[in-house]
């Protein structure tokens, strides 16, 4: 059984960065695809950006594309969220993810999940 952990989440004004990380114990996770998904205040959860297993190839939501930056250190068994430009609008808990999904951005073909990590950009 594999557990994550969020962190790196905090308030920002927008404009400003923010790196999450997301680390896993339990079992490797370099074979398996991870995931970013926020969910905002009255809203359902959302995907944000997936990065495959071996080969690290990366997906994004529109809504983040050229801001967001996912990556993964298969060596310290973390995947992180490198975020730029923030909008007030980017406003949500993330929540990390592990698995392997036919469609990166349905949430309920991932494995395990995080507790999430509360961003908050005022504007």
């Amino acid at each position: 059984q594999v557990q994550l952990e969020e962190s790196g989440g905090g308030l920002v004004q927008a404009g400003d960065s923010l790196r999450l990380s997301c680390a896993a114990s339990g079992r490797t996770i370099s074979g398996n695809h991870m995931g970013w998904f926020r969910q905002a205040p009255g809203k359902e959860r959302e995907f944000v950006a997936a990065i495959s297993g071996p080969d690290a190839v990366t997906y994004y939501a529109d809504s983040v594309e050229g801001r967001f930056t996912i990556s993964r250190d298969n060596a310290k068994n973390t995947a992180y969220l490198q975020m730029i430009g923030l909008k007030p609008e980017d406003t949500a808990i993330y929540y990390c993810t592990v698995g392997d999904p036919t469609y990166v951005n349905h949430a309920g073909e991932y494995d395990a999940w995080g507790q999430g990590t509360q961003v908050t950009v005022s504007s």
